[in-house]
């Protein structure tokens, strides 16, 4: 087999005589002379930290050897250490790129690490190596997932998807690719799929009203929140979607008692405060309205509709500079909603600044009518967060 490797814990006790510099010019002398044919029985023997010396000595005996590297990434893989494995491969794949795998084993190393952006090309390289790859085109969809780019990932997940029907995690995350991209016809059979193997998930029902919510479909999407509060009760943000369903289609006293529950789970709960604040200005409680959105923005102040009512408010009590605030930093928010711009070039009118009020209002013409935002992009949580441990 060669040179036995002498670990760390072999030199604790030298031998009478041998003087400490010896020891260790042996032990150099025996990593140095570790072969790959050492390296690959050491891992057979399940002594990963020595086979990583291992390949580490061959490596360093031979810099330009690729498959060395590469072996050495696979030795580090298994240790869990992907960040040195990462490097392995990237000099492997600098040395010699048509190597079998370093590709797939680099992306699956950056994948591990959450450097979702990172795994995205040598994994679109290992597809485009082979098209058949499975492995491959699953974590190209989910490193897709991971960095935010739903639709390529629901692009890349769909037919390893249809091909896997018992494995529910998958077509979770692909239904929440197509959600997250607005797909919303794929997002609906996928969640769907779900709900009818798991009928009590309260998170699968309130997935589907979402995607129907997404389709204008909204009595349905209002079945489905009720369904999901059904089997949990106490399940947070249930009560505020639900009620923010019956806002939508102007059910205000359903809407009132939903958001009305979700405060009584969270008293602090910023969006429910937000929409309990609308209907109070919309019953013209302009001060009722006034209260709830100061707790609101304590809590949030990313939240739109607060600053829309804001604007008006002031309007109304002739506030012009606070208006003039609330209503660009809806602008902000979001330029491309047309109801911020409209109420800007109504403040300006009133203010006599005829220019600036013919900008806003031409903006208002650009964008035409926008539908109402979906209820997901109104729920609090976002979609759950790709955990590589469990792929």
């Amino acid at each position: 087999m060669g040179a036995r490797f002498l670990s760390p814990t072999t030199m604790t006790k030298p031998a009478p005589g041998i003087s400490a510099v010896v020891i260790v010019l042996l032990f150099v002398a025996a990593l140095q002379a570790q072969t790959p044919a050492d390296a690959i029985a050491l891992e057979r023997q399940g002594k990963l930290p020595e086979a990583v010396e291992a390949w580490r000595a061959v490596t360093a005996r031979n810099p330009n050897d690729a498959a060395a590297f590469a072996s050495l990434g696979v030795a580090l893989s298994k240790e869990q250490k992907y960040s040195e494995a990462a490097l392995a491969y990237r000099k492997a794949l600098a040395l010699n790129p048509k190597l079998p795998g370093i590709k797939l084993n680099l992306g699956l190393a950056e994948f591990k690490q959450g450097h979702f952006s990172a795994a995205i090309l040598p994994l679109r390289a290992a597809l485009d190596a082979d098209p058949s790859s499975t492995q491959a085109r699953t974590l190209l969809g989910m490193s897709y997932y991971g960095a935010k780019e739903f639709a390529l990932a629901a692009e890349y997940l769909q037919p390893v998807a249809d091909s896997d029907p018992e494995n529910m995690a998958l077509h979770q995350t692909l239904a929440q690719s197509c959600l997250a991209a607005k797909q919303y016809p794929c997002a609906l059979a996928e969640f769907r799929r779900i709900v009818e193997r798991n009928p009590d998930s309260a998170a699968a029902h309130v997935l589907t009203g979402e995607a129907l919510d997404g389709l204008s479909r909204t009595g349905e999407a209002i079945a489905e929140f009720e369904a999901a509060v059904k089997a949990s009760p106490r399940g947070s943000n249930l009560h505020f979607g639900l009620g923010y369903l019956y806002w939508k289609s102007q059910q205000y006293s359903k809407a009132k008692q939903e958001f009305d529950q979700e405060l009584s789970l969270d008293p602090h709960h910023a969006q429910s405060l937000a929409y309990l604040g609308d209907m109070a200005w919309k019953d013209d409680h302009p001060d009722q309205a006034l209260s709830f959105f100061q707790r609101a923005l304590k809590a949030n102040k990313q939240l739109r509709i607060v600053y829309i009512d804001l604007g008006a408010i002031y309007m109304r009590q002739k506030k012009y500079e606070n208006a003039k605030t609330a209503l660009r930093r809806a602008v902000a928010l979001d330029p491309t909603q047309p109801d911020a711009h409209y109420q800007l070039g109504r403040l300006y009118q009133a203010l006599g600044n005829r220019a600036e009020a013919d900008k806003e209002l031409a903006k208002v013409r650009e964008l035409h009518e926008k539908a109402d935002a979906s209820l997901q992009e109104k729920m609090p949580s976002a979609p759950p967060p790709l955990d590589p441990a469990h792929q």
